[in-house]
């Protein structure tokens, strides 16, 4: 069984790896991308600030139909930032959002999490089967910013930790 705890605490520290990713990434590079049709650094992490906030914010809000055609307009309502917020206030938003979504969500009765709702797919979920996948689209999303990370030679911080740990044995 999962529990609300431990998928709010793991959402959290994914979280904070994604605000220190936007935090060390050069701001006058938010633009870059290695290829055509993929996101830039910066639209990936405005993506997971907003898909994040606005997700879990429709899901507080008692909504069950996360999908259909007025999904875009319901999740802009959420934008916490403009477009052309800095690197600064991203990364500051990233993690305050993140906080006060794990407190709203924390303060919900168990029976919150078990009604069952449609996602934006279609797939018939539990609130917290969706809380899950809110996690593990961030931790997605986390991916691509840490191999742009890598393709300008930069090594994020859970490789970055995994190597102290390693170094101090």
């Amino acid at each position: 069984m999962v529990r609300l705890e431990q998928v709010l605490d793991s959402w959290k520290t994914i979280r904070a790896d994604t605000a220190g990713a936007v935090e060390e990434f050069p701001a006058g590079e938010f633009g870059y991308k290695p290829c055509a049709d993929v996101m830039t650094f910066g639209e990936i992490a405005r993506h997971i600030l907003i898909a994040g906030h606005g997700l879990t914010g429709l899901l507080l809000e008692g909504e069950e139909q996360l999908g259909g055609p007025q999904f875009r307009e319901k999740m802009a309502r959420f934008a916490l930032l403009p477009e052309s917020a800095g690197a600064a206030d991203l990364a500051r938003e990233l993690r305050a959002s993140v906080e006060r979504r794990a407190v709203e969500l924390a303060a919900q009765p168990p029976e919150f999490f078990s009604g069952i709702i449609t996602r934006v797919d279609g797939a018939r979920v539990t609130r917290l089967e969706m809380l899950q996948f809110v996690k593990e689209h961030e931790l997605t999303h986390r991916a691509q910013l840490f191999l742009y990370m890598r393709m300008k030679a930069m090594v994020p911080a859970t490789t970055r930790r995994r190597l102290a740990k390693q170094a101090a044995r």
